[in-house]
């Protein structure tokens, strides 16, 4: 098998071999779609009912999906290990965890940028909450 350098540079006029057939066109667009699925772009929505599950949250946030943390269904201990481990997996992506209601957090990774903030039903405007006396509440 001979290698013809000269058939690279030169132009014979048929674009299929330049461009590809329009059948591997769309084939690649398929394979995109499902690459793009299982790196992320997923909204997951998880109620943990032990610590032992905050791996797979942390494994949802390392495929690049967001995730909406529910720790009603945890104890407070449990709540605060499973944010906790949580802040240590968003440390290490470069993502971001914010409060979004009473023991609810959204955690995403660095792909997808979070706008806005929900404010806490009892934060009066202009108010610091920084009262460390305070009971939390998850």
């Amino acid at each position: 098998m001979a290698f013809n350098i000269k058939k690279i540079f030169t132009y014979d006029g048929d674009d299929d071999n330049l461009m590809g057939t329009e059948d591997e066109y769309y084939t690649n667009g398929e394979e995109a779609v499902k690459e793009a699925e299982k790196s992320g772009n997923k909204m997951i929505l998880l109620e943990p009912r032990a610590y032992s599950e905050s791996q797979q949250i942390a494994d949802y946030l390392k495929s690049r999906n967001s995730v909406v943390v529910n720790l009603k269904r945890v104890t407070t201990d449990q709540a605060k290990r499973i944010i906790d481990f949580l802040s240590g997996v968003i440390y290490a992506i470069g993502g971001s965890m914010q409060k979004i209601g009473v023991g609810i957090y959204l955690c995403a990774p660095k792909n997808i940028n979070v706008q806005g903030k929900i404010s806490d039903e009892n934060e009066k405007p202009g108010k610091s909450n920084n009262n460390t006396d305070e009971e939390l509440d998850w």
